[in-house]
């Protein structure tokens, strides 16, 4: 099977550094216990990738092309193809004090935005912070473990993986000509994260979801216990 440009595939995969073995990204939250680098925060399971839209490193977006659904394999990648070389001229030394106007307290480890880049600060010494805005694993050669687990076809189907990408849990997905309506009942934690995540699935479903020409979201709150509002349902439109 050969898939192409604009296909949407679920893969589960996992990466180790190629010069010491060490696992460095995992889809399986088992694998990722065991290796020591679980994080509460990162989502384990199938993810989305887009062929052509750079939602994944560039080599395993050429290698994914010729892969079977159901296949696994595994692939060496060198950093061009994988995160890149190290770039030392985004590496940053700032004087402490400009974090402290901020009232951050930086870290080694700790991730900052630095002229909304994101950076990791590397170390503190001297009133000096040296902070780091290379990717994690630029300049590492990666090998990755890969498996197809299905192709997204239908227009729901997409619209669904989409929603699941931004960790979103839609009650129902309608689809009527080229218009969505995309539904959520008051169980859903309507947090700032749920605004912002909700903003990216519909932007990202006008780049790359042929064929929708409007997004309908239908949120439906429930009263809160002290009382104000009762349970209603706000519809907008995004086009």
């Amino acid at each position: 099977m050969a898939f192409k440009d604009g296909d949407f595939l679920e893969i589960e995969y996992s990466a180790w550094n190629a010069a010491d073995k060490g696992l460095v990204l995992s889809t399986d939250a088992a694998k990722a216990k065991e290796a020591g680098i679980y994080s509460d925060k990162a989502r384990y399971g199938p993810v989305l990738i887009v062929l052509g839209s750079k939602s994944t490193i560039k080599g395993l977006d050429r290698e994914l092309r010729s892969m079977n659904i159901g296949e696994v394999k595994k692939f060496t990648f060198k950093p061009e193809d994988a995160f890149g070389e190290r770039d030392e001229s985004l590496v940053r030394v700032l004087p402490l004090s400009d974090f402290r106007k901020r009232d951050i307290n930086p870290y080694p480890g700790m991730s900052i935005d630095i002229d909304n880049v994101p950076a990791v600060v590397k170390s503190i010494n001297s009133g000096r912070v040296v902070v780091d805005a290379n990717h994690p694993y630029a300049g590492r050669e990666l090998i990755y473990e890969v498996k197809v687990v299905k192709q997204l076809s239908t227009l729901e189907d997409k619209i669904g993986g989409f929603a699941n990408a931004y960790a979103l849990a839609p009650t129902k997905i309608e689809i009527a000509g080229s218009g969505v309506r995309i539904s959520f009942s008051k169980d859903v934690n309507k947090d700032a994260d749920y605004f912002v995540n909700k903003a990216g699935m519909i932007a990202s479903i006008f780049t790359y979801v042929d064929g929708v020409s409007t997004v309908n979201v239908e949120e439906e709150y429930a009263k809160p216990a002290q009382g104000k509002p009762e349970n209603g349902k706000q519809e907008e439109q995004e086009q």
